[in-house]
C-alpha cells in the first residue's frame, strides 16, 4: 500500500550536480597542486641541486635520463651537450621563469589598473586619449612588439620584465576602466557621493573592491602568456642572458641535438607546456566562479 513520505526535501543535492562539483574541484585543485609543486621547485630545488652554468664534463656530454655520471650522481633527466645536469637547468629555470612573470604582472598589474581606474573614473579627452593609445599598442602582435623592445634595451631580467610590462599593461588596464565605468554609477557609488564622499573615497571603498577580482582573474591567465613570451625571448637570445639558466634557453642549447639527445629541449618544453596548460586551466576556473552567470552552470 502506498505511503506519502510528503514532498521531497528542497536541500538535496540532485544526482546529476555531485559529479559536476567533482569536476569542478578537481579543475581547480589539480592545476594549484602542479603550480605549488613548482613553485617549491623554483625555490627549494635550487638550493638542493646546485648548478654551475660554466661547468663542463667532457665524459658526462648527452647522457641519456636516468643514466650515472662519472662523480656517481644519478642524471634523472639526462645531461645537455656540455655534460651539465638538465634537472639542476629545469628547476633553475622555473625559478627566473616565476620570478620574471611574478615581477612582470605585479608592475604591468599596478600600473595598467591605475591608468583604467583613471581613464574609467575621470572619463572624456583623458580616456579617449589613452585608450586610443593602448588600441594602437595591441593591434600589434605583443611577441614582436616584445622583440622589439628587448633589442632595444638588452638582455638583462630587468629588462625582460619591463619589456613584457610594456606588452601587457593595456590589457589590466581595459579591464580596470570596463569595471570602473560599471561601479562608478551604481546605486551604493552614488550614495557615497551623496553623503559628500569624495572622488579617492569612492574610488578606495567602491572602485577598487570591484576592480580587484576580476584582474586577479586576468593575472592568472595572463601568467602563462608571461611565461611562454619569456622563453621565447630567451630562445631568440632576447631575454635572460646565456649564463642564467631558464626554460628557453634549455630548450635553444638542445634544438641541435634533437635526433641524438632529444631530452635536452623536449623534457624543458613539456615542463613548459604542463605549467602553461596548469595555468591556463586555473584561469578559466576562476573566471567561471567569479561570473555568476557562468558559476550556476
Amino acid at each position: 500500500m502506498p505511503t506519502d513520505d510528503g514532498p521531497p526535501d528542497a536541500t538535496a543535492t540532485p544526482p546529476a550536480t555531485a559529479p559536476r562539483r567533482r569536476r569542478r574541484r578537481l579543475r581547480l585543485w589539480l592545476p594549484l597542486g602542479v603550480i605549488a609543486a613548482y613553485l617549491v621547485a623554483g625555490v627549494i630545488g635550487p638550493l638542493i641541486a646546485r648548478y654551475d652554468p660554466i661547468a663542463t664534463s667532457v665524459t658526462d656530454r648527452l647522457l641519456p635520463p636516468g643514466s650515472r655520471m662519472s662523480d656517481g650522481g644519478l642524471a634523472l633527466l639526462g645531461t645537455d651537450q656540455v655534460g651539465r645536469d638538465l634537472l639542476p637547468q629545469i628547476m633553475q629555470g622555473a625559478r627566473i621563469s616565476l620570478l620574471v612573470g611574478a615581477a612582470t604582472l605585479l608592475l604591468a598589474g599596478t600600473v595598467g589598473a591605475a591608468i583604467g581606474i583613471l581613464c574609467g573614473y575621470l572619463g572624456g579627452v583623458v580616456d579617449a586619449t589613452v585608450m586610443r593609445l593602448a588600441d594602437i599598442q595591441l593591434a600589434f602582435p605583443s611577441i614582436l612588439l616584445a622583440v622589439f623592445v628587448a633589442g632595444v634595451l638588452g638582455s638583462s631580467v630587468t629588462n625582460v620584465v619591463l619589456t613584457l610590462s610594456i606588452t601587457t599593461w593595456p590589457i589590466f588596464a581595459r579591464v580596470a576602466r570596463a569595471q570602473t565605468m560599471a561601479t562608478r554609477s551604481r546605486d551604493f557609488a552614488n550614495a557615497a557621493r551623496t553623503l559628500g564622499a569624495g572622488p579617492w573615497h569612492v574610488v578606495r571603498h567602491c572602485v577598487l573592491p570591484a576592480v580587484a577580482s576580476p584582474l586577479l582573474v586576468i593575472a592568472t591567465v595572463q601568467l602563462g602568456f608571461v611565461i611562454v613570451a619569456e622563453a621565447s625571448l630567451s630562445f631568440l637570445s632576447l631575454g635572460i642572458p646565456a649564463g642564467t639558466p631558464s626554460w628557453g634557453t634549455t630548450i635553444a642549447n638542445g634544438r641541435d641535438y634533437l635526433a641524438s639527445a632529444w631530452w635536452i629541449a623536449t623534457l624543458p618544453g613539456l615542463v613548459l607546456a604542463v605549467f602553461v596548460v596548469c595555468v591556463g586551466v586555473l584561469g578559466d576556473e576562476l573566471r567561471d566562479r567569479s561570473d555568476p552567470n557562468l558559476s550556476t552552470r
